[in-house]
């Protein structure tokens, strides 16, 4: 089995389903015989665009809050490359909030 890691990205609900979309087109959430295998669950980020930021959502110097989506699904180390590269392509924030973990193979 190749070593697994756990993508976790913060994402406006409007988008959520393109962001799902893109992992599992690029080879995250197999497990078994399933594939585009993800877990979501809903709140509220929270940010304020510093000088210099262009956000999609808020004003500079102004504290924002979105409905995101976490998003979580796993993918093989090999292939995380490719799929940060397509969760930046379609996520709408320049600077998305994205979270990768290592696993650990308790299987031996």
């Amino acid at each position: 089995m190749p070593e697994m890691v756990k993508i976790v990205v913060f994402v406006p609900e409007s988008h959520a389903d393109a962001v799902r979309e893109a992992m599992g087109s690029a080879g995250a959430g197999r497990i078994g015989n399933y594939t585009y295998c993800s877990f979501s669950v809903t709140g509220t980020g929270r940010f304020i665009p510093g000088e210099g930021a262009h956000p999609t959502v808020g004003r500079i110097g102004e504290l924002a809050s979105v409905r995101e989506e976490r998003v979580e699904t796993l993918c093989a180390r090999s292939c995380l490359d490719v799929v940060l590269a397509a969760i930046r392509e379609v996520h709408p924030y320049e600077e998305p909030a994205v979270d990768v973990y290592q696993l650990i193979d308790r299987s031996s």
